[in-house]
C-alpha cells in the first residue's frame, strides 16, 4: 500500500473535498452548510481521496466547534483515524449523520461501520444516537392545547435556574455528560452558553407557566446558520407526566412557522417521551445521527 498524504485544504485545493463517493448523502445534508476551506482536511493515497473531514464553526470563531462531516473509504479506517488524530484543532465532538433506516440497509450499514471504526481508532467514543427532524408547512401546524401561558424572560438567571432544575433529572445524553463532568450548575451553564451562541434573537426565548404563574418549563425558538430550529424544550421535574413538553413544542412550532418555511429539530433516540411528542406534533424523522465524544480532545494534533 502506498504512503498516505494528509492535506489541510485552502481555496485553491478545496475541490479535493468533493472527490469521494457519498453513500451517506452528506453533500445533500450539508447543502447549506458553510465551511472554511482551511478547516477541511483530506487523506490521499495515489492521488485519490480516501478520507475527508470538515470542522465547522461560526464565522467569528477562532477555532472550530465540531466535526460534522467525516467520510472514509472502505478499508481505509486507519487513514480516517490518522486524519483526525493529526488535526491541529481541539474538537471533542464528532457528528456522524446517517440516512433513516441505515441499520437495515447492508450497504449503508457497512459505510457507517467503516466511519465508526475510524472514529473509534482516533479516540472518539459513541455518546448518543439521535433523530433529526424537519417540519415544513405542508405538514400542518400542531394544535395548541392552551393549558400554559408563554412569555419572554429577559433575565438569564431565570433560564439558568430552570435549566438547572430540568437537567437535575434528564434523559439527554449531552446534559448527563455535562453533569458527570462538572455537576448540574455546569450542565445548566453549558446549555445556556450554547443557546447564546445561536444567531437568533435572545428575545425569542420563552418561559411557560401555569395559569397560576408556576413555572413549568422553557422553550427556545431559535435559528442556526442553516435556518429556523427548535433550540430547546424542557419541563421541570415536578411538572412532568402531564405531556407539557408537547405544549411547549407546539408553541415553539407556531412561533417559528411565522418566521420561516421549515423548522429543524433533534432529540436523543433514547428520550422516548420527547420522540413521541415530536411524532404527535407532526415532525418526520429525516436523518439519524451518532454523536461521538473525546474527553481528552483526541482530535487535536
Amino acid at each position: 500500500m502506498t504512503d498516505l498524504v494528509i492535506r489541510t485544504l485552502d481555496a485553491s485545493s478545496a475541490a479535493l473535498f468533493r472527490t469521494m463517493p457519498d453513500p451517506l448523502a452528506l453533500a445533500e445534508k450539508h447543502r447549506s452548510t458553510r465551511y472554511r476551506p482551511d478547516w477541511q482536511r483530506v487523506a490521499l493515497r495515489d492521488g485519490r481521496t480516501v478520507a475527508r473531514a470538515a470542522w465547522w464553526g461560526r464565522p467569528e470563531d477562532l477555532e472550530p466547534l465540531v466535526i460534522n462531516w467525516f467520510d472514509v473509504a472502505e478499508g481505509e479506517e486507519a487513514a480516517g483515524a490518522e486524519l483526525l488524530r493529526t488535526a491541529p484543532w481541539q474538537t471533542p465532538e464528532l457528528e456522524l449523520d446517517l440516512p433513516v433506516g441505515w441499520r437495515d440497509d447492508p450497504r449503508l450499514r457497512a459505510a457507517a461501520d467503516t466511519r465508526a471504526t475510524a472514529a473509534r481508532r482516533a479516540g472518539y467514543t459513541p455518546l448518543v444516537d439521535r433523530f433529526l427532524y424537519r417540519w415544513t408547512p405542508d405538514l400542518g401546524l400542531p394544535e395548541r392545547p392552551g393549558r400554559l401561558r408563554f412569555a419572554p424572560e429577559p433575565d438569564d438567571a431565570v433560564f439558568h435556574g430552570l435549566l438547572r432544575r430540568i437537567h437535575s433529572v434528564t434523559l439527554d445524553a449531552h446534559a448527563l455528560r455535562a453533569v458527570a463532568e462538572g455537576g448540574v450548575d455546569h450542565a445548566a451553564q453549558e446549555e445556556l452558553d450554547g443557546l447564546r451562541r445561536l444567531p437568533s434573537p435572545r428575545a425569542w426565548w420563552q418561559v411557560a407557566r401555569t395559569p397560576g404563574g408556576d413555572p413549568v418549563g422553557i422553550h427556545i425558538p431559535a435559528a442556526n446558520p442553516s435556518g429556523p430550529c427548535v433550540g430547546f424544550v424542557g419541563v421541570v421535574p415536578e411538572h412532568r407526566g402531564h405531556g407539557y413538553a408537547y405544549d411547549l413544542l407546539a408553541e415553539c412550532t407556531h412561533f417559528l412557522a411565522a418566521r420561516g418555511a421549515f423548522i429543524a429539530a433533534a432529540t436523543d433516540q433514547g428520550n422516548l417521551p420527547m420522540a413521541a411528542h415530536f411524532a404527535a406534533a407532526g415532525y418526520p424523522v429525516v436523518r439519524e445521527r451518532v454523536n461521538y465524544w473525546a474527553d481528552d480532545a483526541t482530535g487535536a494534533g
